[in-house]
């Protein structure tokens, strides 16, 4: 009986990557499965924390040296596609400035990503707005 069960959870499992990675490609299912920059950063120099329409928070953690970001990392609680967006957002961002981590939209965020499914897409526009407001916190706190 005990193998049955495995063998169906392990079938379960393997459709669900299959439908996966058909529906976001191969960058995003492979980011899916190992999301990178995750967590947080003990007193960050900047941090962001949005609550998109769908009921997603993304947390933005970000230090900086030499006015370069050198540490970014996310938290968020929402879905798969929040992660992978959050991932993304934080590892665009490590090495900028802050003119050009300005650049990094939600738009851009899906071309690295080569796109989602399009009722995922605001995740990307979750995750750039959480960055934009790490860094709208690093900022105020030069002045």
């Amino acid at each position: 009986m005990s193998s049955e069960l495995d063998d169906f959870v392990q079938d379960l499992q393997n459709r669900i990557y299959d439908e996966t990675k058909e529906a976001y490609g191969d960058v995003a299912f492979e980011r899916w499965l190992n999301p990178l920059y995750m967590g947080s950063i003990d007193n960050p120099d900047g941090y962001g924390r949005v609550t998109g329409s769908c009921g997603d928070t993304m947390q933005i953690f970000l230090k900086f040296e030499n006015d370069r970001i050198k540490e970014a990392s996310f938290q968020t609680d929402g879905c798969g596609s929040s992660a992978v967006c959050g991932s993304f957002a934080a590892e665009m961002a490590i090495g900028k400035n802050p003119d050009e981590i300005v650049e990094i939209t939600g738009k851009a965020i899906l071309e690295k990503l080569g796109g989602l499914p399009k009722e995922d897409e605001h995740c990307a526009f979750l995750s750039a707005e959480s960055l934009q407001e790490a860094l709208h916190e690093y900022m105020i706190k030069q002045t």
